[in-house]
């Protein structure tokens, strides 16, 4: 029995009797419930409210339910319409008689935050359909029986939902979905692990459904408007700003990187990747030009006003370097409404408004205002940098000095004034910031342990993401894998000169066979600065306009090209570990052979004067595939080329689509009128973060069909007398099994020939 409430209204003691309520739980919080209730929902909405609520309190589910609806219901139906109560209530109804009643509260208790993200009725009951299919085919039968068992993953939805919605349109949410659906169904702690955010796959499917411009892709872009501009790179971290509501975390760098926003939405007409490249230009500048400062002694307000002043130097430096960034600036940054100082006199702390007028006044020479402070201090800055002698040190005095002679009392209030006063292209600073004691605000500052990276990683491009191919769910796994490229290491050339000479009979019989693939017929390409022969006829006219005082046309050569040829070759070498294994009826590894026949080719290729690329690969889990350059399409064969060719070395596995992949990146680039890629393998795709075996070669085959798709040729060497079991799997009819390994040297270069004759 619930303890009647004495000083309840007749009109509320009426709802609660409408109501038929049990529960002391609700009875303790109904008054309160009503009193929301009756701002939020018309005369008929209350009506609906609460016999909504009676039917949801006799569902047999206990208390927790109908609370959760009291509580919920009326903001949900102030924000989507007032039929959402009665949504609610039939999809709580439905779900108290499914084997999921036990997601009911979950979904009743993030319905206001969900509804706060979507703002319509269409697309609230689209949400709540939804949610409904999910819960449909997540639940299923036991072994066969009739017995089923609730959707272990729908709860953790439910509570992801408003985060996700924040992120996703509603139709990226149900393709997230899907996708969780279609991969999870019979992997229970699996589908949970998904539907909560933890896993790899749920990130990367969130992150491919986004709307915006997404940082992993245009990674590379961005690293190389930084080296283009300000002769900088390092790595791009991205962090989400989708999920933490109360903190948003602002770009920054560190020593192990530049941390900046996942995505970028477009803002009042600049594109996400512009407000990229704004936020790169200004960390740039101040990597260029600010210094650390000892800041034990400053208060918050200072180090603030520190903060602004010294922000404001590097961009106005950067624009002087680069014009044109002001116009981006200045559409990025608030523009302070100067009337909004009167706040001060309700006890609002307007500190920060005074400072954004600073920053404002200081990028933009069109803005009015006529406080006497913010007048003084910009003049005071334009003046120090007139002078040429600005520094960090000397800009934090003009900094000081403004913070000195502006704060007031009220700057202390706990109502502060932020409207207009975000640059958010701006970093936090951190960099800026000398401790010579620890204190409780290093706690704000993230201490990541530095990555143990080789000299390569270092020095490398940033990794490219490329989707895999799972053929049981026949769909890709977007951005699965991660290829990190570098330049072979070098060893020493004459190894490579040594291989060839041991070869010299073989290198004469090839030449013989490819002078006749070389094209017979000369293009002559004049007026040519350097070039293989003097052009007459130019170089008499240059004479002449020189004898006559005039300027000589310094393009007096010219060089000849064949034509009736164009192809684009790239030999990929599979480099695993199992390379390292002496070939059958040979003192030398299979790695050895390989080298003799690939340096061979390398040397064939450049007698015919083809477009040659080499590129070595191996694998350590899909988060690790390394793709090593030995040499480029534009390299010449010579000791660079052969140095790396000696320093072939052979270590972990073979995720070949994932190679193929990033090696048809550059050739499909080539301007040629036929492209082959030459994979060189000595066994089937593989790694060790993947136990179905099938996986990796349908996932090559994916790749084979794609290449072929963008005009590439693919054909495979294989050095393993057991390959007939898979490599027609993934090649057709395109490939080759070499089983005596010893005659490599002779097979390969003969090969390419056939080829290409």
């Amino acid at each position: 029995m619930t303890e009647a409430v004495t000083d309840r209204s007749e009109e509320t003691t009426m709802y609660w009797e409408k109501l038929g309520c049990r529960f002391s739980q609700v009875n303790a919080v109904f008054d309160e419930c009503m009193k929301e209730a009756k701002a939020l929902l018309t005369k008929g909405g209350l009506e609906a409210y609460i016999e909504n609520a009676r039917i949801i309190g006799k569902m047999g589910r206990g208390a927790e339910p109908l609370l959760v609806y009291l509580e919920e219901a009326p903001g949900v139906a102030a924000l989507v319409g007032e039929h959402a109560l009665q949504d609610l209530r039939e999809f709580s109804e439905y779900m108290s008689t499914h084997t999921n009643f036990k997601a009911m509260v979950p979904f009743l208790q993030t319905s206001g935050a969900v509804a706060r993200r979507l703002h319509n009725s269409k697309m609230f009951r689209k949400y709540i359909e939804t949610i409904r299919d999910m819960m449909d085919r997540t639940s299923g039968s036991v072994h066969g029986h009739h017995t089923t068992f609730p959707s272990p993953g729908l709860p953790e939805l439910l509570k992801q939902a408003p985060k996700l919605l924040g992120v996703l349109s509603l139709q990226g949410l149900r393709n997230w979905i899907e996708y969780g659906i279609k991969y999870y169904n019979h992997h229970p702690e699996r589908q949970e692990e998904y539907f909560r955010l933890e896993s790899a796959d749920a990130i990367a499917v969130m992150q491919r459904e986004r709307h915006g411009t997404l940082l992993v892709d245009n990674e590379r872009k961005l690293d190389t408007y930084i080296r283009a501009l300000w002769d900088d790179s390092d790595y791009l971290i991205p962090y989400s700003v989708a999920f933490d509501e109360l903190r948003k975390p602002m770009p920054y760098f560190a020593d192990d990187g530049i941390r900046l926003p996942d995505v970028y939405d477009d803002l009042d007409g600049i594109s996400g990747i512009d407000r990229y490249r704004a936020a790169l230009a200004h960390m740039s500048a101040h990597r260029r030009w600010s210094h650390k400062m000892i800041v034990d002694n400053w208060s918050p307000f200072q180090r603030a006003s520190v903060e602004v002043f010294e922000d404001s130097r590097v961009d106005y430096l950067a624009c002087q370097k680069y014009p044109g960034l002001r116009k981006l600036f200045l559409a990025l940054h608030p523009v302070p409404k100067e009337e909004d100082l009167q706040l001060e006199e309700q006890g609002i702390s307007v500190f920060r408004l005074r400072l954004a007028m600073v920053s404002r006044a200081i990028l933009d020479p069109d803005y009015t205002y006529e406080n006497e402070h913010v007048r003084e201090f910009v003049k005071r800055f334009h003046d120090l940098m007139a002078s040429g002698e600005s520094t960090s040190a000397s800009m934090s005095s003009v900094a000081l000095s403004f913070i000195a002679r502006t704060r007031g009392q009220r700057d202390l209030s706990a109502k502060m004034y932020f409207d207009n006063t975000e640059v958010d292209y701006r970093d936090d600073n951190r960099h800026l910031w000398i401790y010579i004691e620890e204190s409780d605000e290093d706690e704000m500052f993230e201490h990541l342990d530095k990555r143990q990276s080789s000299e390569d990683e270092l020095k490398g491009l940033p990794p490219r993401h490329y989707d895999e191919w799972d053929y049981n769910a026949q769909n890709y796994r977007p951005d699965w894998v991660s290829v990190y490229e570098a330049l072979h290491p070098r060893g020493n050339p004459v190894v490579i000169d040594n291989l060839l000479a041991k070869h010299a009979k073989l290198a004469k019989r090839l030449k013989a066979m490819l002078e006749m693939l070389k094209p017979q017929d000369k293009v002559r390409i004049r007026y040519q600065e350097e070039g293989s022969e003097l052009d007459l006829d130019v170089a008499i006219r240059s004479l002449i306009d020189f004898k006559s005082g005039s300027s000589p046309d310094p393009r007096i050569n010219m060089s000849h090209r064949t034509d009736g040829r164009s192809f684009a070759v790239t030999l990929l070498v599979d480099l695993s570990q199992s390379l390292s294994e002496k070939a059958k009826g040979s003192q030398q590894t299979i790695l050895e052979l390989s080298q003799e026949a690939v340096s061979l080719l390398a040397w064939s290729v450049q007698q015919v004067g083809d477009s040659f690329a080499i590129g070595g690969f191996h694998s350590n889990t899909r988060h690790d595939v390394r793709y090593y350059h030995i040499k480029g399409f534009s390299e010449p064969w010579g000791d660079e080329v052969k140095s790396r060719l000696a320093e072939m070395q052979a270590g972990y596995s073979t995720r070949m689509g994932a190679a193929m992949r990033h090696a048809g990146h550059y050739l499909k680039s080539q301007q040629a009128d036929k492209k082959l890629m030459l994979i060189l393998t000595d066994g089937e795709p593989a790694d060790i973060d993947v136990q179905d075996p099938q996986l990796l070669i349908q996932d090559a085959k994916q790749a084979v069909n794609e290449l072929d798709r963008d005009g590439i040729y693919t054909y495979c060497i294989n050095l393993d007398p057991k390959a007939d079991e898979y490599v027609s799997d993934i090649f057709g009819k395109q490939y080759t099994i070499v089983d005596n390994v010893t005659q490599l040297p002779i097979k390969l270069p003969e090969l390419f020939i056939a080829l290409t004759k």
